[in-house]
């Protein structure tokens, strides 16, 4: 564990508190902004059963869109500010009252949306037009020929209308209870003949543990607290896939995967493709395992030992040596990546101190009125942390490309799947940049597994997870589930992916508890992006090593793209196939010799 102070993000750019004027009247223009964006929907008749009124189609169109992404700049600026004092402190009741109100505001923007979804999906005869009309019509023209192809699974209005309002006090409250809850939840461990009051994060961090008697005890007390409050876990989980049902049903989904495979922009014969040629990976993941096992002086390896280091020399990071790491090996990439992690690290906008009231795991946030982001991540001085911030400040570069093309808010609109190609391609850079510096055999092996564990997780453990919400759907559509349901359902996804690399006793049955992704309902079976993501991003990586810098604006031109355009499109620029299996098991075999290199250590 690190000692020396670490970060806590600095918003005061964006507004100078949550009680200041300035934000107090930046929520006043929003609210505003939305009535503009209404009367406006009022005035040029915009709903489902209308005909256009005199003006022009294009200026029609073009207006609604430059309204929109205005409210949209300004609502997502004051709910990336709330939400940042909320993700970090769960006890702050003034964030969490503001956070409920303005989550409010977005009721008016998406109901506002729908309608003008209904009425150009009625009209989309129209679309070619205005397209010609209007510049920033034409400007939209991918969002708006998405929108006209989505508006087919739409309720009438007033039922949109009806499922908008009620969101907040259901689907969005369950997972807000969710949060609070995992959040706030520690348990007393004792360690070094100390007992520590640790959050949640902290103790699953414990996994890193060299000692396998802390880490056996941590998986343990992490059991036992999950236990401690897995009945109102298991009622948010059945309140958030229950209305996600209930809507598919009612928009004419074809299932749950559905709606996911549009939001992803991918297709199922893409999906499946992936997910096939994840499945042949599998013996090679279970022969990383056994070599690990054998390392660690076992048959065969434990839960708690999955994330153990292997050797002695297991790499502490001090927080300014990542932020050096870190900047050093961007720039051999990119200046202007390496120039965006400096900002990055010299202005705050990272929180990476593990405390009470803050949310496990970690994200990357945009805060558009500053053309900034800010990132959440949990650091102990590991090298799997370390690699977790750079693979945070790949999003934050994402957006950044966005920022300097001068995307809109409808333009940043990017799918699940390529949301993570920046962030794996950051964090392959790193990874890479480690093995070449390594000084000896040790620390070569520490990186293999360092890195070796992150693909395992986002092929091997994303797996179970999608399987494990695939059955929760199909199930929950008849009743719903128990805690001992979900248990079950997970411990057997877990047999089907890591087999018999992990004892069946020791498995962990309550996975579902505190990974976020679960209590979306506005993001369902956000598992596979990941896979794609990483998949994609090495497919990437092996361009750049044969391109050179001629590959770095083509690669930061994607990413400026990447909400205007289906992944198939974007991935055929650089010649890939996305739905052919034979890329992605090419981009598992870079993996696959990661862990030829492993055992033969």
């Amino acid at each position: 564990m690190t000692t020396e102070p670490l970060p806590r993000w600095d918003l005061s750019n964006v507004y100078p508190g949550l009680e200041s004027q300035a934000f107090q009247n930046a929520l006043a223009e929003l609210r505003t902004q939305i009535e503009a964006l209404t009367k406006f929907a009022d005035d040029r008749h915009l709903a489902g059963g209308a005909t256009p009124n005199d003006a022009p189609v294009g200026d029609t169109i073009g207006g609604f869109l430059d309204r929109m992404n205005a409210a949209l700049n300004l609502y997502a600026t004051v709910r990336a500010y709330v939400y940042s004092f909320v993700s970090t402190d769960s006890f702050n009741a003034i964030a969490k009252r503001l956070l409920s109100e303005i989550q409010m505001l977005s009721v008016p923007i998406e109901q506002v949306r729908v309608r003008f979804q209904k009425w150009l999906g009625a009209h989309g005869d129209a679309l070619p037009a205005a397209l010609a009309q209007n510049e920033t019509a034409r400007a939209h023209a991918f969002f708006l020929h998405e929108t006209v192809e989505q508006s087919r699974y739409l309720m009438s209005e007033a039922e949109e209308a009806l499922a908008s309002e009620l969101e907040l006090s259901g689907a969005t409250a369950w997972s807000k209870l969710q949060g609070t809850i995992c959040s706030q939840l520690t348990v007393d461990f004792e360690r070094n003949g100390q007992v520590e009051k640790l959050p949640m994060p902290a103790l699953i961090n414990l996994g890193t543990d060299p000692d396998e008697g802390v880490r056996r005890r941590a998986y343990e007390a992490e059991r036992a607290a999950w236990e401690s409050v897995k009945e109102p876990l298991a009622a948010c989980l059945n309140g958030v896939k229950g209305a996600v049902i209930t809507l598919n049903q009612r928009r004419g989904r074809a299932d749950a995967l559905h709606g996911p495979l549009d939001q992803s922009r991918i297709d199922r014969d893409t999906l499946e493709a992936m997910l096939s040629a994840m499945r042949d990976s599998f013996p090679a993941f279970r022969r990383y395992w056994r070599r690990k096992a054998q390392r660690l002086g076992k048959e065969v390896l434990a839960w708690w030992d999955v994330q153990a280091p292997v050797t002695e020399t297991d790499r502490r990071l001090t927080w300014p040596e990542v932020q050096t790491f870190i900047v050093e090996n961007f720039r051999a990439f990119s200046p202007g990546l390496a120039d965006f992690a400096t900002r990055a690290f010299r202005h705050r906008w990272i929180d990476a101190e593990q405390r009470a009231g803050k949310r496990g795991g970690a994200f990357c946030i945009g805060v558009p009125g500053v053309r900034e982001s800010r990132i959440l991540v949990n650091f102990d001085g590991s090298l799997d942390r370390a690699f977790t911030v750079a693979h945070e400040l790949g999003h934050g570069f994402h957006g950044e490309c966005m920022y300097r093309a001068g995307k809109t808010m409808l333009q940043r609109n990017s799918p699940m799947t390529l949301n993570e190609t920046a962030s794996i391609f950051c964090e392959t850079l790193v990874t890479e940049a480690a093995l070449n510096q390594a000084a000896s055999a040790d620390e070569r092996l520490a990186i293999l597994e360092t890195s070796l564990l992150g693909s395992a997780q986002v092929v091997v453990d994303i797996y179970s997870r999608y399987l494990f919400e695939k059955e929760v759907f199909e199930r929950r559509a008849r009743a719903e589930l128990s805690a001992d349901d979900f248990g079950d359902i997970m411990l057997r996804a877990q047999a089907e992916t890591y087999g018999d690399a992990l004892h069946p006793n020791y498995r962990h049955k309550f996975m579902w508890t505190w990974k976020p992704h679960y209590y979306r309902n506005d993001l369902s079976f956000y598992n596979y992006p990941y896979t794609f993501g990483l998949l994609f991003g090495l497919g990437l990586y092996a361009l750049y090593r044969r391109r050179g810098a001629a590959f770095v604006p083509d690669y930061e031109a994607l990413l400026a793209g990447t909400g205007e355009a289906s992944a198939a499109d974007l991935a055929a620029r650089f010649g890939i196939h996305i739905r052919e299996k034979p890329f992605w098991a090419e981009s598992l075999r870079v993996i696959e010799r990661d862990i030829d290199r492993y055992c033969e250590l």
